[in-house]
């Protein structure tokens, strides 16, 4: 049995992830952390009542490895950084929910996220969780850089197109669409109920932060220089994301079909990713580690639509996949 330390544990992200570790038949979740909450765990998040009787606590690294053996972070930006080189020392796993290792350069960390990475030595060292890309990095890691949502949502349709240089590399229009929960638990004036029921809004055009991790990612996976334009946008739904891709053919003779059938392909041994021919819908995957996408051409550009969980396969459900990797369990285990 391995057990397990969850570090803010007051989220909607680590709601979730209690609940599969909660049904997972090889963990046990022995720590719940919280910098201010001090109350049992199902007074913050009640449906955990008669589940799990854990008390959240404020807990220094030497704590929590007497205790865990594998860590999820689901802090904020910079604070997984700052505790984790503590954690690692002591022999512990850890799965990092931010954004802290995602980047590959301290430099573009702080154009983005406005402050120096606290663990800078370890940027371009961590695999990026998205196992569907990235399997054999994440096996014998010690530390996993979870991805975002948004890119979840944009990366796995768009990697195959890159690598079969179907598009063309710099000019990618990424759309997505995000429920309101994709904004966190904290509440705010925009995510507050009259402001954002029977409203969507555009957000973080040009400046949102996933930005640079979805170049990264598609550069990495595509093995060429990627430019994107990507704008979020809030949609008043509880979870889950629709993101529509825009790109432009670079090879001639490409049908729908064609597509499609390239990416059964890539994707045929990957149990959480359904090629489909109708267009998704992100009812189809809520509640699921799924994401299901599909492809149309329109106007000389190649659209990729895909779905998936914000909170599911764009956060919690990857974090568990990647837990089954890290500890060499079946990987679907607690996910279907």
């Amino acid at each position: 049995m391995v057990k397990i330390a969850i570090l803010g544990a007051t989220g909607y992200t680590a709601l979730e992830l209690m609940k599969l570790l909660l049904r997972h038949p090889h963990a046990e979740i022995t720590a719940l952390t919280s910098r201010e909450e001090t109350a049992p765990v199902n007074i913050v998040h009640p449906s955990l009542t008669g589940r799990l009787s854990l008390r959240l606590e404020n807990l220094p690294a030497e704590e929590i490895a007497k205790r865990a053996d594998c860590v999820f972070s689901c802090l904020p930006h910079t604070a997984t950084a700052a505790i984790a080189p503590a954690l690692l020392d002591r022999g512990l796993k850890v799965i990092d929910f931010g954004a802290d290792y995602r980047l590959d350069s301290a430099d573009v960390f702080k154009k983005w996220y406005g402050v120096d990475h606290p663990d800078a030595d370890r940027l371009g060292k961590v695999p990026y969780g998205l196992p569907e890309l990235f399997r054999s990095k994440i096996i014998g890691a010690s530390l996993v850089a979870n991805p975002g949502c948004y890119p979840t949502s944009a990366i796995l349709p768009l990697a195959p197109l890159l690598k079969n240089d179907f598009v063309e590399a710099d000019d990618i229009i990424i759309d997505s669409k995000s429920g309101v929960s994709g904004a966190g638990r904290k509440p705010s004036m925009k995510t507050v109920y009259p402001e954002c029921n029977e409203a969507i809004s555009a957000y973080g055009v040009g400046t949102h932060r996933h930005t640079p991790e979805i170049s990264q990612i598609l550069q990495t996976a595509g093995g060429k220089e990627v430019k994107i334009i990507f704008t979020p946008h809030l949609t008043p739904m509880d979870r889950g994301i629709l993101s529509v891709s825009y790109s432009k053919i670079k090879k001639e003779g490409l049908t729908q079909e064609m597509i499609l059938d390239t990416l059964r392909n890539f994707y045929k041994d990957e149990p959480f990713v359904q090629i489909v021919d109708a267009l998704p819908t992100t009812k189809d995957v809520i509640h699921t580690n799924r994401c299901h996408i599909t492809s149309r051409i329109v106007g000389g550009r190649i659209l990729m639509i895909s779905v998936i969980d914000n909170l599911i396969k764009g956060a919690s459900g990857a974090a568990v996949q990647n837990f089954n990797i890290l500890f060499g369990f079946p990987e679907t285990t607690a996910l279907l």
